[in-house]
């Protein structure tokens, strides 16, 4: 806890330098919508980013720029076809591999990466991926992302709690996500979680997970047909049990591998899994191992984000980048 306090005066001294101007945020000409969290890990930043890109794509020329989390390289990689995981970070490759009509870039300093992304791609809207922190980028529109049984609101700072800065940073979202919410969360509950962020007087959205009805790999199989066969769970994601969950209650049977978040499966790994049979991952999982197990029967389950209250939240979006 005492180092709870420190780290709360750091993380504090920061944001104010930042916002009387003493430390240096650099704006942009075009919008820069930065999707982040308060908290480490977990909160469903990748879905949320996808939704953003299949909202926007087709009345803007739309790019991401990710730090690359994991990746081997440094600087600016603006992503094409011979890029890896190792190369440029699982999820980066993901959104590059799943959408053919946006540019995806990866650079640790994200002034740097939107200036050469501008420069080489011209991109009318930008998406900035897990920078809620990043302050030396002033971002345009700010999604805060929260986990719904892990809301910030109840978490403390880092290291008693999972917070990477004090609750108090919320005020620079313009609009809160609870992430991750049961597919049958009633209105009443949600008006008993807006509630508790009332403070904060930001437009409140809820989102729960939808999974495909297919998994999908070399050819699909419907969820049903895994009923009948041995099935090896492998996830290195930061929080695997609602996929866990869902499996479980769909009636498979099945052995789970779980490796730590953004895990580099190594030689071993690969060799071991290739042992296994029929492989079930994650979609960013299977990013990593779709090079290594292409001969083998590796499969994904695609998930996206679904809003409670879509059409206000989309509404919210285009007013603002129509202004």
């Amino acid at each position: 806890f005492p180092f709870a306090i420190l780290y709360q005066i750091i993380t504090a001294i920061r944001n104010f330098l930042f916002d009387v101007n003493i430390f240096k945020s650099t704006s942009f000409s075009m919008p820069v919508i930065v999707v982040g969290n308060l908290s480490v890990g977990g909160t469903g930043k990748t879905p949320q980013i996808e939704y953003l890109v299949r909202l926007l794509k087709n009345n803007f020329k739309t790019g991401v720029v990710s730090r690359g989390y994991g990746r081997k390289t440094t600087g600016f990689i603006l992503l094409n076809n011979k890029h890896t995981a190792k190369d440029v970070g699982d999820e980066p490759l993901q959104y590059f591999k799943k959408f053919k009509d946006i540019t995806v870039a990866v650079d640790e300093n994200r002034v740097e990466g939107i200036t050469k992304l501008v420069d080489q791609k011209s991109p009318e809207v930008i998406l900035l991926d897990d920078a809620f922190q990043h302050r030396k980028v002033k971002g345009s529109f700010y999604i805060l992302l929260t986990k719904y049984n892990d809301l910030f609101i109840n978490d403390y700072l880092l290291p008693t709690g999972n917070l990477r800065e004090s609750r108090v940073g919320a005020k620079r979202a313009d609009a809160i996500v609870v992430t991750k919410c049961p597919q049958t969360l009633t209105e009443i509950q949600r008006k008993k979680i807006k509630a508790q962020f009332s403070k904060y007087e930001k437009p409140i959205y809820f989102t729960t997970i939808k999974y495909a009805d297919k998994i999908s790999g070399k050819y699909s199989y419907t969820i049903e047909t895994l009923q009948t066969k041995h099935v090896l769970l492998v996830t290195g994601i930061a929080n695997p049990s609602p996929l866990v969950n869902f499996l479980e209650a769909n009636g498979l049977k099945f052995n789970h591998i779980n490796f730590p978040d953004h895990h580099n499966f190594s030689s071993t790994d690969i060799e071991s899994l290739k042992q296994k049979g029929l492989i079930l991952t994650t979609e960013k999982d299977y990013v990593r191992l779709s090079k290594d197990l292409e001969a083998s029967d590796l499969f994904y389950l695609p998930i996206e984000t679904k809003f409670y209250n879509e059409e206000h939240f989309n509404a919210k979006l285009a007013a603002y980048l129509q202004r």
